[in-house]
Order: structure tokens, then sequence, then C-alpha cells
């Protein structure tokens, strides 16, 4: 093998695939970052064997050929180039790669590309297509809201759930639940189709899909229990999570007793700044709704901390329906908000003991439930 490529193409491929590699595995080859000749392309791809990506830059191939290099140190050593082109030769009887970048001369160690686990080759037209801008907001919204403990993997996932051409994404720790929907296009021609992909999966393909690419292919492989995204020069191949989501539907309450739309900006910088308060106290904040009857309501959110002091932030709102106390994490009410998209956002409440929503004022797509804090 043999292939001249741009030092900042290589660069960036490198940091892309190098999020796959795990530092506890103890598979050699899977420290490594494969590298393989691919017509004018040059292919890198790295796996934990629960995730893998790939991703395509171009390249001069004068040589086709394939091996896998430490990721660690060549992904540092391109880092450290000054000259914009490198030199990748492999030597197959020293099983060994030669980087060359103007005067820089270096020599990795490899292992052998058959070691390297395979990759799997899906058919990408059975597959859904969706907008790379959608599915950037679609996790942005949604993936906060998934748990990180592993004694209910299930809920460490993103339930997707493909009903003609809508996704639907919902995710839940069992304190707050987000779901978002989205237009699909469905060239599978498979009416439903439901599945959980664990939330790490879902934020790397985020990152990996670069701007100014404008559409994402969605496919599962049911004989592998894996999902493959894939965008122009880019591919991320995850484990499918086994077991059976909640009954989400069942948690979102169908109707209130208060309404109130307030100013998101203002939100979020109030609940930002009684946070400071709120950790010593399990993060509960205090929220005092309050109609305005013949003048504008308001919400005083606030929290006391016996070592610190306390803070309460009044924010104008228009409200519908009764008084009420109730009680939050405030972190898990700042991060919806942040979540949320526009200048406005609703919140209905019932009780103190029940469940909550935020939404946006006028958007039916994405939709938050929080659970309250004993007062």
């Amino acid at each position: 093998m043999k292939v001249v490529v741009k030092r900042e193409d290589l660069a960036r491929g490198l940091r892309t695939v190098g999020r796959a590699i795990s530092s506890r595995t103890t598979l050699p080859v899977l420290h490594n970052v494969l590298i393989a000749t691919d017509e004018d392309r040059l292919r890198l791809s790295a796996t934990d064997l629960e995730l893998a990506m790939t991703v395509w830059v171009p390249a001069e191939v004068q040589e086709e050929g394939a091996t896998t290099v430490p990721a660690h140190a060549f992904t540092e050593l391109v880092s450290r180039f000054e000259d914009p082109s490198v030199t990748l030769t492999y030597d197959e009887q020293a099983t060994s790669l030669h980087i060359t970048s103007g005067s820089s001369k270096n020599k990795l160690r490899c292992i052998s590309a058959d070691e390297f686990p395979p990759m799997p080759a899906p058919d990408m037209s059975r597959g859904v297509t969706l907008s790379v801008a959608g599915y950037r907001e679609m996790v942005q919204q949604v993936v906060f809201a998934a748990s990180n403990d592993d004694a209910r993997p299930v809920l460490t996932g993103v339930l997707l759930d493909l009903k003609g051409d809508v996704l639907t994404a919902a995710a839940s720790d069992g304190y707050r639940l987000s779901v978002r929907k989205m237009t699909v296009e469905n060239r599978s021609g498979e009416d439903t189709l439901a599945f959980i992909v664990p939330a790490r999966a879902m934020n790397e393909v985020a990152r990996a899909v670069q701007d100014g690419q404008e559409q994402l292919q969605l496919v599962t492989l049911s004989g592998r229990k894996q999902v493959v995204f894939q965008a122009e020069n880019v591919e991320v191949v995850s484990q499918l999570i086994e077991g059976t989501y909640p009954p989400y539907e069942q948690i979102i309450p169908k109707r209130y007793h208060t309404r109130s739309v307030a100013p998101r900006d203002r939100f979020v910088y109030a609940c930002r700044r009684v946070e400071i308060f709120a950790r010593e106290g399990a993060q509960s904040a205090r929220l005092k709704i309050i109609p305005g009857d013949d003048a504008p309501g308001e919400i005083r959110i606030s929290a006391t901390a016996e070592s610190t002091g306390s803070s309460e932030n009044v924010i104008p709102a228009v409200v519908e329906g009764d008084a009420l106390e109730i009680a939050f994490n405030v972190h898990y009410l700042r991060e919806a908000l942040e979540a949320i998209p526009g200048q406005e956002v609703v919140l209905e409440t019932t009780t103190p003991s029940s469940p909550a929503v935020l939404r946006p004022v006028d958007d039916e797509n994405f939709i938050h439930i929080i659970m309250p804090m004993h007062l």
C-alpha cells in the first residue's frame, strides 16, 4: 500500500474514528485503526465491538493495500506534522507503516488487517433517509434524558420508532422523558419498526456528520442486531440494545390545570442561578406559579442552601388556571429548557405531585415530561 493524503483530511478522519476506540479493551487490534485503500479514497475504521466508525478521505492511491496501526500514536503523530501532505507506505515484510511528511520520516508497527473485526456491508437502499439538521436537533432534544445507570440497560438507549414516514425518538431515565418526532423518507416499505440505540451512538453520529451534509441514511441489520448510520464519507455502526422499552406514552399527561407561557432565555438563566444554591439540597428548586388576574402572571423559582445562601428569581409569564407550588430537580429543568427551540416555552402542570409538561409554543413535534420532587 502506498497513498498520499492531505494532512488536514487525515487528521480530521483520525479524530472522528478515534472516538470508537476503548482504552479498556485487552484485544491489541482494537487499539488500532484500520487503514485501507478504497478506489481513490483512504478508509479509516475503528471499533470497540459495540460501536464502529468509518471515515473516507480523498487520497492519491499509488498502491492498494490495508493494515492497522496504533490509533493514539498515529493520530498524535499526524497532528504534529507541519507539511500539508502525508505519504503512507506499508512494508508488508516488516509489518510496519512508513509515514513521511516533509523531512519527517516515521515508522509504526502494524497488526495485520485480517485480524481487524469485519465491518458490515449494509444495503442502504432498504433504510430510511433523514435530514442531517433534523437528526442533530433530535439528538440535542432527546439524548440528554437517557439514563447513565447500566442497571436498566434499555433506559441507557434511545427508542427509535418508525411508523410510516414518521420517526419518533424517546429517551427517559425514570425521572424525565423527552419525545421528538420527525418526518423521514421511508424506502424500506415497512410500516412499523422499533429498536433501541445506545445514547452514545446517537451522539457520535451527530458529531461525525459534517456541516454541509444534507442527508443521513439509517438501516437496521436484524440478523446482526445492529443499526447503521451513513452520510457522505462517514459510517457509524452500533449494536442495538436488547429488551422492551417501557410504554412511555402512558405517563404523558392528557390534561393540565395550569398553563404558563414564559420567555425561554429568562427561564434558563434563572435556573442557572438557582442551581448554584440547589446543589446542597439534591438539586431541588421550588416554583411558585402565580396567575396574574388583571396583571401579568409570574413564575418564582428559588432554592436555599444552609451553608451558602439563597436565590429567588421572578420570571414574567402568561398564566392560565390555578396557582400552584411545585418542586423540580433544577438541573433537569434547565436541560429541558435548553433543548426547547424558540423564544417562549410552555409549562403545563396539574398538581404538586403530578408530572409536568414542557413544550415549545407552536411545535407539536417535541414534548418533555419532568417528574416533580417533594416540597
